[in-house]
């Protein structure tokens, strides 16, 4: 990070006997003040800011709630009863929680596919891009354990249903399901075993996503027109520029989240989940949270359970390929006119995976299943290689500069000193 430049100076003593022995402000500045950020960014990269500040909107909460919440099978319930019901404002940090998961994942399925749209995962981001699939997979698995914690008909028959299909992974399937359950079936230590893990992983995904901003300052932000920074009129500091647009989208980002909270806080969940678990009923349609649909539609696709399971795994680990699957020399879609057609129709298969994820496993639902499913692999296994190879893209601007003016036109300003836009652009 010391490549872009740090213009911190410390003025008082105080400041630069600290800095001398903890340079901590100077690389703050260094990395959220004066770091170079293209000029042409727009609002789909403000969702790295919004993830943040709900990371940290989900650990506030989350900890507050543990105070008050018993991880045994046999008050559970109630003591999320009690959080509602009892504790002072314990309703409006429940709804804050459990409704901020799926916000959270509302800003993550964003950030993924604007960073599948504009090719952020291309060359030198690769480890940048790993680490975000990394965070994304333990945001899944938090959000699964979560999900148990209330201990309602839902929560209790997604757990079971989820931990058993462990039991088809060959050799260490049933060791697996026997140390997660903690018995021979989903009881109290299993609830015990998911809770100490559910208050583990926020505090591990907060560790990757240090890694994940490291990572992004080393390589430098990738933009919409997928080109590097070539002089210093081709970025601006990250702070005022970026800072405003950030804030500003997070307050949008929030308001809609308020909106889930004070008027449909219910909406998002199950009905079933505010009956108390009961092994002896299962419910009618066992579904988990929106979040997990389309991974739940091709878990059910497959006849064969083993099948199953290898292919939901594969549908996420598949993404962690896509730097290597992409074969073309051109970042982003908007000058790639053929594969941006299929990255369309990828997403709305996507969609479809999610809607039919609700839907009972019969008839007509099952073959669309498959159908979506089959092309979900294909995109990234023939689509992304084969486009690349045959596909013309269309003539990338000179400069990030053009995108914004024009051809030919000069920005005021001199925009940010070359020396510090030096760094990312020469890692492309």
């Amino acid at each position: 990070m010391s490549a872009h430049g740090n213009t911190y100076v410390p003025k008082s003593a105080l400041a630069k006997w600290f800095e001398s022995r903890l340079p901590l402000i100077g690389l703050v500045h260094s990395s959220f003040v004066s770091f170079p950020v293209p000029r042409n960014l727009n609002y789909f990269w403000t969702f790295g800011a919004i993830l943040i500040a709900m990371l940290v909107s989900q650990i506030v909460t989350g900890i507050w709630l543990a105070m008050h919440y018993d991880p045994s099978a046999a008050n559970a319930f109630n003591s999320v009863e009690h959080i509602m019901r009892d504790v002072n404002y314990g309703w409006l940090l429940r709804y804050m929680h459990a409704n901020g998961a799926s916000m959270f994942f509302v800003a993550v399925y964003v950030h993924i596919f604007r960073a599948l749209y504009y090719g952020s995962y291309k060359a030198p981001r690769e480890v940048l891009y790993i680490l975000g699939v990394i965070i994304y997979l333990l945001m899944m698995a938090t959000a699964f354990l979560g999900y148990t914690l209330p201990w309602g008909q839902m929560s209790f028959w997604g757990a079971t249903v989820i931990t058993s299909i462990l039991g088809a992974i060959p050799v260490v399937g049933e060791t697996i399901q026997s140390l997660l359950w903690g018995g021979y079936s989903v009881g109290s230590p299993t609830l015990n075993r998911f809770f100490s893990l559910h208050y583990l992983l926020p505090f591990m995904i907060t560790g990757v996503v240090v890694l994940h901003v490291w990572a992004l300052h080393v390589t430098g932000q990738n933009n919409p027109a997928g080109i590097p920074i070539k002089s210093g009129k081709d970025a601006v500091a990250f702070t005022p520029y970026a800072t405003v647009k950030d804030v500003f989208a997070s307050v949008v980002f929030f308001a809609f989240f308020a909106y889930w909270i004070f008027y449909q806080p219910n909406y998002l969940g199950h009905a079933d989940n505010y009956v108390p678990a009961n092994p002896a009923v299962t419910p009618a349609h066992i579904v988990p949270e929106w979040y997990f649909l389309p991974f739940y539609a091709i878990l059910r696709a497959v006849p064969d359970k083993l099948g199953g399971v290898i292919l939901m795994f594969s549908a996420v680990l598949i993404l962690a390929l896509a730097p290597w699957l992409d074969t073309s020399r051109v970042r982003s879609c908007n000058y790639r006119p053929i594969y941006r057609q299929f990255f369309w129709l990828f997403l709305v298969v996507c969609v479809l995976l999610g809607w039919l994820g609700a839907k009972p496993p019969e008839g007509g639902y099952v073959i669309a299943a498959r159908i979506c499913t089959a092309y979900y692999f294909l995109h990234f296994l023939l689509v992304m290689p084969l486009v690349g190879l045959f596909e013309t893209p269309k003539a990338l601007p000179g400069s990030i500069l053009e995108t914004v003016t024009g051809p030919g036109k000069q920005v005021s300003g001199s925009g940010m000193p070359i020396g510090a836009a030096a760094a990312p652009s020469s890692k492309g």
